[in-house]
């Protein structure tokens, strides 16, 4: 850095700037001359290198007081400030630059590159009800596959009586860092792919995995009044998660058979209830199936055919809020296809009448 320039002027600052407002221009001038925007440029890059050594100075209130005891923010003769790059830290930089240039964060010497902890994968398992069963509810047994740590090696990946070897290449720090100037940019070890150990003698089972997929089978109770396609939720139950991360959910199904006697609408179950023209037309009783037994229902004179009769509470049971849907009972009007002597004379009448 030139003997004439402040570290203030550096970043373009007057000496009185809050530390806020240093934070605002280094942000400002490192994202303007990062090498990324600017390839191939020498003096861009003396700049930002100029920015950061400026800026790692004055973010430090411990270090900024010793520089600012020079006087006039510059150093006199025979004088200098030690600033120490042996353990830069550049978390503000990656802040900046990880999304812009969508490269890797940059990290100090001290980052490491484990692999972060992540949620496992959720897992969708289908169970097959009949009509009767979905509105009863029951309790089953359902066998899902997931991966889970290798039996024979108990996830490890290396074989029974060995262990993995810290990574030569990384010293089992997981990442490796390419050095720019005064920054360096950390990338997953080659060798390790973050893992920071390699396994020379794999598990023969798993071949180094340290995984295997299994089937397993949990219970799962399935409540009263389920539709085709009501999903059921068992918490944790999914794939493991990684780098410690928590396990997935596993997500249950439910398929259900059409009924050969109610059609569902919602809560509520139709039924067709067959009525004779006579009572459709006088009013009368019949019999109506509904999932707890058949129900003696009043036909209201005058009936038409498809004509909905609601039987209160006798539908299907509701998950939410408890209670059940209603059954409606539609008329569905009889006519002789054969009439008899008798019938055919009493219709004549009735067509003579205008019926």
């Amino acid at each position: 850095m030139a003997a004439t320039r402040s570290l203030y002027d550096a970043l373009g600052v007057p000496k009185t700037a809050s530390q806020e407002e240093i934070k605002k221009a280094y942000r400002k001038l490192a994202r303007e001359f990062h090498p990324d925007r600017n390839p191939g440029d020498e003096a861009a890059e003396a700049r930002f290198k100029e920015v950061q050594a400026a800026y790692d100075v004055l973010k430090d209130p411990e270090k900024r007081k010793q520089y600012d005891a020079f006087g006039n923010g510059r150093p006199g003769p025979g004088q200098r400030v030690n600033v120490d790059f042996g353990d830069f830290d550049l978390g503000d930089l990656g802040d900046l630059f990880g999304g812009l240039f969508g490269g890797g964060t940059a990290r100090g010497r001290r980052g490491g590159g484990r692999q972060a902890a992540q949620r496992g994968a959720d897992v969708e398992a289908v169970v097959n009800l009949s009509f009767e069963d979905s509105l009863r509810g029951l309790e089953t047994r359902i066998p899902v596959e997931v991966t889970a740590a290798c039996g024979q090696c108990g996830g490890s990946g290396a074989k029974p009586g060995t262990s993995p070897k810290i990574c030569p290449e990384c010293s089992g720090r997981g990442v490796k860092a390419e050095s720019q100037g005064l920054f360096a940019l950390s990338q997953p070890c080659p060798r390790c792919r973050g893992n920071g150990t390699v396994i020379e003698d794999p598990c023969e089972r798993c071949h180094g995995a340290g995984q295997e997929r299994r089937t397993k089978r949990y219970a799962v109770k399935i409540p009263a009044g389920v539709r085709d396609g009501t999903r059921i939720r068992l918490k944790g139950k999914g794939e493991p998660g990684a780098g410690g991360g928590p396990p997935g959910d596993l997500h249950v199904v439910t398929r259900v058979e059409e009924s050969s006697t109610y059609e569902r609408r919602g809560d509520d179950l139709v039924v067709d209830v067959p009525v004779s023209f006579a009572d459709a037309a006088l009013g009368g009783s019949v019999d109506a199936p509904t999932p707890e037994g058949p129900v003696s229902l009043k036909v209201p004179p005058g009936s038409h055919d498809g004509k909905l009769l609601r039987i209160r509470g006798r539908g299907a049971p509701r998950l939410r809020g408890g209670g059940k849907g209603d059954v409606l009972a539609r008329v569905r009007i009889q006519v002789p296809q054969r009439p008899n002597k008798r019938q055919r004379e009493l219709l004549e009448q009735l067509r003579k009448v205008g019926v």
